[in-house]
């Protein structure tokens, strides 16, 4: 099963929930209640690795950028849930050098980088940022290197490694692979969400508190889905269905 992942946010309500491919239908609703907050980048990410509770042995999540969250990655990882979330742009370093980490290419027999350079990035330590742990990397000869101003406006360019960096490169390697998955994607989610915003109408809501306008999505999402399976199937077909 693939879930392409979309959020909806009015005001100070917003709900994220997997969107299952095939059928463009809503899935795992009961597990991706509102949130009593809009859905902004200071939002906590939503929970990929929850995901994996459905009945499913092969799970394949897709995800905006906005979704990037390593230990959510990591998480997926250890599932056995292939997941495809594009690594947010590095803008602030890109707009003030020539050169962003991709352009540093990882060595793992020496455990080092190569810089465009051509020079050797060693490792130097290891430290604790945010909870992950992370490995530092640099090389001793960035003060004489003809593109320092290039790369850095420091002293040295220091290369940041986490420790499961390999699991987020393998991932990268698989959009690289596949780089018509997120237009896949943006096509699958837009259906049910521009159906349930159309439905809905400007206002969105008509009740009020958490628990009444959770009630009101969730009879959304149902009617939604029940009308998208009519459509394929046909009313009797699934009248059928839910007698057997």
């Amino acid at each position: 099963m693939t879930l392409y992942t979309e959020g909806f946010s009015h005001f100070v309500a917003s709900m994220t929930a997997p969107i299952a491919s095939g059928w463009s239908k809503i899935a795992g609703w009961d597990s991706h209640p509102l949130r009593n907050a809009a859905l902004t980048r200071r939002t906590p990410t939503p929970d990929l690795h929850g995901w994996s509770a459905m009945d499913t042995e092969d799970l394949t999540v897709i995800a905006d950028a906005g979704y990037f969250k390593r230990v959510d990655i990591l998480s997926c990882h250890e599932s056995d849930i292939t997941a495809f979330v594009p690594r947010s742009p590095n803008l602030g370093n890109r707009a003030k050098t020539a050169f962003g980490k991709k352009d540093f290419r990882y060595l793992p027999e020496n455990d080092e980088y190569r810089c465009p350079a051509n020079e050797r990035l060693i490792w130097r330590m290891t430290t604790e940022e945010a909870g992950l742990t992370v490995h530092r990397y640099w090389s001793a000869n960035c003060q004489t290197c003809a593109l320092k101003s290039q790369c850095t406006h420091g002293k040295e360019r220091r290369v940041t490694r986490w420790e499961h960096e390999a699991i987020l490169e393998a991932m990268q390697e698989r959009l690289e692979c596949d780089p018509d998955i997120m237009r896949v994607r943006r096509q699958t989610v837009e259906h049910p969400y521009g159906t349930l915003k159309l439905w809905m109408g400007s206002a969105h809501f008509l009740t009020r508190t958490l628990k009444r306008v959770s009630a009101e999505m969730s009879l959304q999402v149902l009617a939604y889905n029940l009308k998208r399976v009519m459509n394929i199937l046909g009313v009797k077909p699934l009248i059928q269905a839910i007698q057997a």
